[in-house]
């Protein structure tokens, strides 16, 4: 199948004192399509996709050098946001889409984790043994996964082990790991996006983190808290959507005592989370009206009844991180 895609011509990336590539969108599109083709050769890859503008820019940017030979996958986890799965579909499946469903599986391995490090790096390496399964499956040598600059910052200086970098298990079956944009940061990438033709609804998507709900949830996972926090999530990006941001969500952060019709609850404390940030390496929390906090705590504790109580975090990035685990 012919991938349509509307190019922009003379989009450049900003230059800046960081450690990046610092090429014209053009000249980088042309030199990761040659990388992937010289790596790949005559063979086979899958990409892990998403849906999130990293890894649709990896395979809009593979595709355009293997076509037919790229195999997306995506790998439900039961950790997305809402309507994840079945968006993918409808964006990609004209694709050779492969569609996993693996909830089953990522709720068992995390089963009385509680340590972050750990959730990160259980999550890496079920997604490195699923594509394992794939690849094996459609006879593929290759892996392409969207990790970034910061992505191995973080990991490497061991922040947090980011689920396709320090999370990445050392032992795998691929001929290679191809990452095209290891060297971008996330508003260079949207860049790209922009040259590529993506719609808004991706090249200006919030960033969801490879583990998913998973790290928005402080403590064990279970299919009941993630179906919480999924769910005030939703009510935070619809409150929040005319809000300018880089990115705005709900966590599960613990339980406390509340009441409800006169009976007294113990259920869940949701924290609100909505940051302004130029690359995600430093961010700074947005003002928000008071009453469209209440309004948010509101809904939350109206519409999910495990709900009792709803915070705001307005801690900047340092000293906390964006993501909660």
């Amino acid at each position: 199948m012919k991938l349509k895609i509307k190019l922009k011509v003379g989009r450049n990336i900003r230059k800046r004192t960081r450690k990046v590539i610092m090429v014209n969108v053009e000249k980088f599109v042309e030199e990761a399509i040659q990388e992937i083709k010289e790596k790949v050769g005559e063979g086979k890859a899958i990409i892990a996709l998403s849906g999130g503008v990293d890894s649709s820019v990896c395979t809009v940017l593979a595709y355009k050098a293997i076509g037919e030979r790229l195999i997306p996958v995506f790998v439900d986890t039961g950790l997305m946001r809402e309507g994840e799965p079945e968006r993918v579909r409808e964006i990609f499946g004209k694709m050779n889409l492969v569609f996993v469903d693996a909830k089953d599986e990522f709720f068992k391995a995390l089963e009385g984790i509680i340590d972050p490090e750990e959730k990160r790096k259980v999550v890496g390496e079920l997604f490195v043994r699923i594509f394992e399964r794939v690849a094996e499956e459609h006879k593929a040598d290759y892996l392409i996964q969207g990790t970034i600059y910061p992505d191995i910052i973080e990991s490497q200086g061991g922040i947090k082990s980011h689920h396709n970098v320090g999370g990445f298990p050392l032992h795998y079956t691929f001929q290679d790991v191809i990452e095209p944009l290891r060297e971008l940061y996330k508003d260079e990438v949207r860049e790209v996006a922009r040259y590529l033709g993506l719609p808004d609804e991706i090249s200006e998507r919030m960033p969801f983190p490879g583990p998913g709900l998973a790290v928005r949830i402080v403590g064990e996972v279970t299919p009941e808290k993630v179906e919480v926090v999924r769910r005030a999530t939703k009510i935070v990006e619809d409150e929040l959507k005319d809000y300018p941001k880089w990115q705005a969500f709900a966590a599960l952060i613990g339980k406390a005592t509340g009441v409800k019709g006169d009976i007294r609850v113990y259920g869940y404390i949701i924290a609100i989370r909505a940051v302004e940030s130029r690359d995600g390496m430093t961010a700074d929390p947005i003002q928000i009206d008071y009453e469209k906090l209440r309004k948010m705590a509101l809904r939350i504790t109206g519409e999910i009844p495990e709900v009792a109580r709803v915070v705001y975090d307005i801690t900047p990035k340092p000293p906390a991180t964006i993501e909660y685990e």
